[in-house]
Order: C-alpha cells, then structure tokens, then sequence
C-alpha cells in the first residue's frame, strides 16, 4: 500500500524536516544520480509503500518526474509494472512512463508526477478525516513512525490542491467528483481494452493531477496480469478491496474482479471515505458473505444502482467497464433530460413498453409534488392523468419543448435549461429517471433501438 506524505518543500519546520529524512531512510546526499537520465531528490519524499518502496520527487532526462524505488528483490514486480505501463502509456487516464534506471540495491521508475493520491484528496475534503487511517498493517513501517504524519500532512495537501468541493449542498457528488470517478472507469476501460486486468484497485492506486483541472489515473500496476485466451488470472490484490471471488479462491478470475473493486471505490467517493463492507477488520467477512450496506447513498439513486450492481457476489452479473462509464451515474442534466424526453416520445409506440413502465408503481398522485400553478398552465392544452407515469414524462417533455413560451413566473419555479429544470424535478422523483433507464436496460431489448444507443454506447 502507498502512503502518500507532503513533500519536505512544503514543509516549513526544519524539526520536522529531520524527523522525516529519520524515517525516509535517506542517503547523505539529498541529490542521487542513478545512470545517465535519472535523479533522485532523496529528501523529497511523495509517497511510502508496502515492502520498503518509496516513491521520490525527480528528474527524468530533466523532466519532473515521480521515482518509484523498489528492492532489487521485486525486480520481477517491476519488470510487469513497465510492460504494463508501456502497453497502456499515452491514455489520459493511466499514469505515464518514462524510463528506469537500477542500482545494486533498488530498481527506480520513472513515472508521471501528480499532487497526491484519491485516498488523501477525499479524506483531505472530508468532514470525518480525523479518523483517516493512514497505513494497513505493513512489517516495514511502524505505525509509530507513520502517525508522524498524520497531524499536518492532509492540511499542506489543502495548500496545493485549495478549497475543492466533491459534494454538493444535496449530498449528491460535484462536477468534480464526477469526473474524477469517470476518469477512473475510464482508464479501466482502456485498461479491459488491451486485455489487462489491474487486480489492486484501491484509492491508494488512483493518483490525482491537478493543472488546468483535477484529473485520476490508474497506477501501481505491478501485479497487472495481461489476459490471455483464457480471459483469466490468478488470485491477487488488497485485503478489503478484492472480489469475494479472491477471497474465497475459487477457480481463475477475470475482469470482472476489478469491476467489484471500482464499486467499492465509487462508495468510498461518494461517502468521504467510507466502505461499503464496513470497518477494516470486519470488510473481508462481510465481503465473502455479500453483507453489503449501501445506506449512505440510498438518497443518490443512480449511485445506489451502479454500485450496486457492481458488488454483485455472482462476477457474471457485473456491468462491463464500458457499460459502467455511459450509466446515468455520470450524465450531465442535459443528458438525463434527453433520455426521458426520447421514452416519452417512445413509449406510445409498443404496450408491453408503456405497461413495463406503468409498473412502477412510486409516481402514483404525481401531480401533488408539482407547483399547481405549472399543473394549471400546461393543462390549458392538454390533460395529464396523476397515476401515470408515461403522463410525468409527458409533461417534463412539453415543458422542454416550449420552454422559451412558459410564463416568467413558471420559469423561474423550474430554473433554467439544464441543469435548474433537471434539479427541479430530481428533487421531487430522485428515482425517475434511474427507474425509467433500468426499463430501458432490462426489458424489450430498447438500448438496442438507434434512438437509445447513444445512451447505452460511445
């Protein structure tokens, strides 16, 4: 596991400067060359790892670079994590390589720099980080020696990364959330593509960059596996964040087991760092027993569905990356709008479509959440019956088709096109469109239809 630390130029104490190059372990020299491109700033420490890596700040053919260091005795470790890298470079979403040196101790690699790791940006934005454990359990390390840290390095992280928001007034996570959970799915998307799987996913292996926005990449793929025909692999990964599959291990696993780990990681987002399965010491029992709970976003519907879905105990009945990157989860207000105006135009055209969706019995009396003044002006045209869950969508559709003719005052209730139309009638029926999109998904096939894909495929 990588424990990421403020770097010591971030760092005002020269007391505190000496304790860490103590506990670094670092050279006389604060500046290493290694071979003809590499140098290592030994007393600028960004991250800390499991069996004695240590990630530096650096130089790279004098490019600022990350220097992951690792004993000679994982040679073989880093050995995949190059091929891996190098067979995934160039993607916005995977953290870049640029080249390895070694010595008779340690083999260093060269990797893209970023401000910090998922782990660190959530606690640092969270309200409960005073309980932030900032190390599992590792021989290396004492845990005496890491809670040094644990006192000023989340607020120097504030310093570099400022006041960034990850959840809204509502609860429901921020534009900026959002994309770093998508960057996320992203790179395993392109990670599925070229047939590797991660097989430690954690937050700890998703680093952040922070230039003109903030953006997540994969990284620490050094027990990566390249799938063969077979489509499988071996057991692997990190206790409390791995498949039920793993934890069992029963038989060869497949893709699927990093679509149960991003599940667990879409949670610890969206809840401030919480887990799924509970506290560390229960996560692993709770895992092999499907005891999940999924209480802290059961307000967030389309977060609920997806991650749901995805810490399926059966590996066969989690989503594909791809098919997680297009879920509603990550649809911007006029994406979600459109999706509900197309059903409502749909719908008329097939029964077993309208009655699959008049079986959603929640919508019932639906006029009664509906300002009577937008009631009373969209029935001066028409009638629209409050049972009917095919009438609401109908509604939300005439509204958005001649919003620019609705009265000043009606306009003002729902707010402006997109985002204060969508936000009016979210906060009224929160699970609309997620119950209306699993009719679509599940039932007659209708992603298939052209008028769905767009929703459904890239």
């Amino acid at each position: 596991m990588l424990i990421s630390t403020t770097t010591t130029s971030q760092v005002s104490s020269d007391g505190e400067d000496s304790i860490r190059a103590g506990l670094h372990y670092l050279d006389h020299k604060n500046q290493r060359q290694i071979g003809e491109k590499l140098i290592v700033l030994s007393n600028k420490t960004i991250a800390m790892g499991s069996n004695g890596t240590i990630i530096y700040e650096g130089s790279y053919e004098g490019r600022a670079v990350a220097v992951k260091r690792l004993l000679q005795t994982h040679h073989d470790v880093a050995l995949k994590e190059i091929q891996n890298l190098k067979n995934s470079d160039h993607h916005q979403n995977i953290v870049r390589y640029f080249g390895v040196e070694q010595d008779q101790d340690f083999v260093y690699l060269a990797l893209e720099r970023c401000t910090c790791n998922l782990d660190d940006l959530i606690h640092m934005c969270s309200a409960d980080s005073s309980q932030y454990a900032l190390v599992d359990e590792d021989d290396y390390y004492s845990t005496r020696d890491v809670s040094l840290y644990k006192e000023d390095r989340l607020e120097s992280l504030k310093n570099v990364v400022g006041n960034v928001k990850l959840g809204k007034a509502n609860g429901y996570p921020s534009f900026v959330l959002l994309k770093l959970m998508r960057d996320v799915v992203s790179g395993l998307v392109h990670l599925h593509e070229l047939g590797i799987i991660h097989r430690d996913l954690k937050p700890q292996n998703v680093l952040i960059s922070k230039e003109r926005c903030f953006c997540a990449k994969l990284s620490d793929m050094g027990i990566s596996k390249r799938l063969r025909e077979n489509k499988s692999s071996l057991s692997c990964g990190t206790s409390g964040w791995q498949a039920p599959e793993l934890l069992v291990r029963k038989g060869r696993q497949t893709r699927a087991m990093d679509l149960f780990s991003l599940g667990c990681i879409l949670f610890f987002c969206i809840t401030g760092g919480r887990h799924p399965f509970g506290d560390h010491l229960e996560r692993d029992k709770n895992i092999v027993q499907n005891n999940m709970d999924l209480f802290l976003v059961k307000d967030i519907p389309e977060a609920h569905h997806i991650i749901y879905l995805l810490l399926a105990g059966d590996p066969g009945l989690r989503p594909k990356a791809i098919e997680v990157l297009h879920h509603p989860l990550f649809w911007d207000p006029e994406k979600r709008l459109s999706f509900l105006r197309v059903t409502s135009d749909k719908v008329g055209e097939d029964s077993d479509f309208l009655n699959a969706l008049e079986d959603i019995k929640m919508f019932a009396n639906w006029k009664r959440k509906v300002d009577a003044k937008i009631i009373t002006h969209m029935e001066q045209v028409r009638q629209y019956k409050s049972g009917k869950v095919r009438d609401l969508l109908r509604l939300m559709r005439n509204m958005l088709n001649h919003y620019g003719e609705l009265p000043v005052d009606i306009k003002e209730l729902v707010g402006p096109l997109y985002e204060g139309f969508d936000g009016y009638f979210t906060s009224r029926f929160p699970r609309l469109l997620i119950e209306v999109y699993e009719v679509v998904r599940t039932r007659y096939c209708y992603k298939d239809k052209e008028y769905y894909k767009k929703y459904f495929e890239s």
